[in-house]
């Protein structure tokens, strides 16, 4: 099996405000919001959705194909990447622009403001899922992107018979209702956080019950309440948070959790072990300062694993080499 990683390349340009944002915003004047923010510091780094699940997959020691757009300033980044295991064969170079930039300002709180510029991330309507020889043994992930790519890639991966999962996430709002329900029925499976889940029901007019049902398995990630799992419709449990060591930043904590959840699923693990990776995962990334900063090898991660969750001896797999 590969996984199939869509999605958006970007350089992150992380800032730190001493303060909190809501002691800034008046909500009774929000039709004339006007706000500036002086930040303490700010530093950029390797970022992007499909990018950052590919690197935390490396790590896994998987060989997840990095499909994206991405601008000529790419070369150092693919090179990190490849050096993590990813494959980047599949990164189309738009020749005369930049990769795309995400720009997030960081409060005391770690709630966050961000701005986005897509780039060549615009362009990735020019790769098509029929070009990569992919079977129905394979695993596409639709993360954001830009839109039409986006349904375009879903549309594709239907006719063809591959399945995917379906993360419109950021671009829930972007993306129009008829596009929203055609991705979100032909997809095996969904992940949102908590807030975008709720997008999702008021953008598609569909009920959470016909949302969930849609799809063979469903994430809501809850934030530090850890997450929640369905299988057609139908909770399976919910998962803590994995308990950190430190809080450094919160940017690509998500992208992780997607990651060490797929890594579980593609060999073939229950649904929860499934997602209790994706807590460790996610909290090596919470620990670090930037969403590609976390490090640690297949034995590290199975000793801290079981400190908290009992694997029953699943994860044995992974250290004897035997993950698929």
């Amino acid at each position: 099996m590969s996984i199939i990683l869509t999605g958006s390349i970007a350089f992150d340009y992380l800032m730190s405000f001493p303060g909190h944002f809501k002691d800034h915003i008046l909500p009774e004047h929000l039709d004339s919001i006007s706000l500036s923010f002086l930040v303490d510091s700010m530093v950029r780094q390797n970022g992007g959705v499909a990018a950052n699940m590919a690197y935390t997959l490396g790590l896994l020691c998987e060989q997840p194909r990095l499909v994206a757009t991405a601008g000529v300033d790419f070369n150092d980044y693919r090179n990190t990447l490849e050096q993590a295991g990813v494959d980047t064969t599949g990164v189309k170079i738009i020749k005369d622009k930049f990769t795309a930039s995400f720009f997030v300002n960081t409060d005391l709180s770690n709630a966050q403001i961000a701005t986005f510029y897509a780039g060549a991330m615009a362009d990735a309507g020019q790769i098509s899922m029929k070009d990569l020889d992919l079977s129905s043994d394979d695993l596409v992930v639709i993360s954001p992107n830009a839109p039409d790519a986006m349904i375009k890639y879903a549309l594709e991966c239907q006719e063809l018979g591959v399945p995917y999962i379906f993360d419109p996430s950021q671009q829930i709002v972007r993306l129009d209702k008829q596009d929203l329900v055609e991705g979100l029925l032909g997809a095996h499976a969904l992940f949102a956080n908590e807030y975008e889940f709720e997008l999702l029901h008021k953008h598609t007019e569909l009920s959470a019950d016909a949302i969930l049902s849609a799809v063979d398995v469903a994430v809501i990630t809850l934030g530090r309440m850890g997450s929640r799992v369905f299988e057609h419709g139908i909770i399976q449990g919910e998962v803590p948070a994995f308990p950190e060591t430190c809080v450094m930043d919160p940017t690509g904590v998500g992208d992780a959790y997607r990651a060490g959840f797929i890594k579980g699923y593609v060999n073939g693990f229950d649904l929860i072990l499934c997602a209790q990776m994706g807590s460790l995962s996610a909290t090596y990334c919470l620990e670090q300062s930037s969403p590609q900063g976390h490090c640690f090898l297949t034995e590290d991660f199975v000793e801290r694993f079981r400190s908290v969750f009992d694997d029953h001896g699943a994860l044995d797999a992974l250290l004897e080499g035997k993950s698929k």
